[in-house]
């Protein structure tokens, strides 16, 4: 039988791809430097991305239709909660180690599993649930270490803050995610991948008030780059769902921390830890764990549905 997707190797291309632009986009934003707004920062990185994802749209002749919606509140709604995981992540990102930081973020898919069970009712068994709480424990191997700073240096400790942040961050990110999966529901995509930046880019500028100052030319620059690069990583994370199933590329998401590792160690001269190491291991394997029994459960759905009659 054919697959339903027939080029899973391009879909795979494009998914790394869309990772490696996701990681320069973290490092430039770090290379920014820790003295800008994080407000300032979530504006460039959503304004900037506009550019790359109008032009896309222009090309494929969905600019016109991107824009219509049956569901404006729930787009403002994702938006907000991506804004806020995206500022506490920046605020990470730039104060901890660009791994440490790529690590924890991948707590993300794990608490979306617990998410999509409250909130979406979805049925999680126990292998799931098992894979879940075992790499919840490799996110805190990895942030153990910053969160006893916490007692030594107090909350004015900015690794220890922005350990936190990143927690904070994938808890909203995974609520983003459950919110976008109530979208897909009744939005096309690239429908929602346009609003999103714009209502991100419209809600960053309400933190004007709140530290934002004049860049110097190279910080403008390398923000405007890291704007850039989110919008082409969104274009071809999207392109790469066309080609390969979801089960089939996600997988690839983990080749940001080898990306993250290297560029840590030869730019910022970040070296890991024996700790961080081991608990990103199991963060990543449990990851690759509930990408894998999703897989199974798609494919015995799948076997379910050939058997039922057209009268069900």
């Amino acid at each position: 039988m054919d697959s339903e997707f027939p080029h899973p190797m391009k879909g795979i291309s494009l998914k790394v791809l869309s990772v490696l632009v996701f990681v320069c986009m973290s490092t430039l934003i770090k290379a920014a430097g820790t003295d800008i707004a994080t407000g300032q920062i979530t504006f460039y990185r959503s304004a900037f991305a506009m550019v790359p994802i109008l032009g896309y749209l222009a090309v494929k002749g969905h600019l016109r239709t991107a824009f219509h919606t049956k569901d404006i509140f729930g787009h403002l709604a994702r938006g907000f909660i991506g804004i806020l995981a995206m500022s506490f992540g920046f605020y990470g990102l730039v104060h901890l180690p660009l791994p440490e930081a790529i690590a924890i973020g991948y707590a993300m898919p794990l608490l979306a599993v617990v998410f999509a069970a409250v909130f979406l009712k979805e049925t999680v068994r126990i292998y799931r649930w098992s894979a879940v709480l075992v790499g919840l424990v490799g996110v805190m191997i990895i942030t153990w270490p910053r969160v006893t700073l916490l007692r030594d240096g107090g909350f004015g400790s900015q690794e220890a803050l922005g350990a936190l942040a990143v927690l904070l961050s994938a808890a909203l990110g995974a609520i983003a995610m459950v919110l976008v999966r109530k979208l897909i529901a009744k939005e096309r995509t690239h429908t929602i991948v346009l609003y999103f930046s714009l209502s991100a880019s419209c809600f960053s500028l309400l933190t004007l008030p709140f530290g934002w100052e004049p860049l110097p030319w190279n910080s403008f620059l390398l923000l405007m780059g890291a704007g850039f690069c989110g919008g082409v990583a969104q274009i071809l994370l999207t392109q790469s769902y066309r080609y390969a199933d979801m089960s089939t590329i996600a997988p690839f998401e983990y080749t940001s921390i080898l990306l993250g590792l290297l560029i840590g160690y030869f730019l910022f001269d970040e070296v890991p830890t024996g700790v961080m190491l081991i608990g990103t291991a199991i963060v990543v394997a449990a990851g690759i764990f509930i990408i894998f029994r999703e897989h199974q459960l798609g494919l015995e759905r799948m076997g379910a549905r050939k058997h039922v009659t057209p009268q069900g």
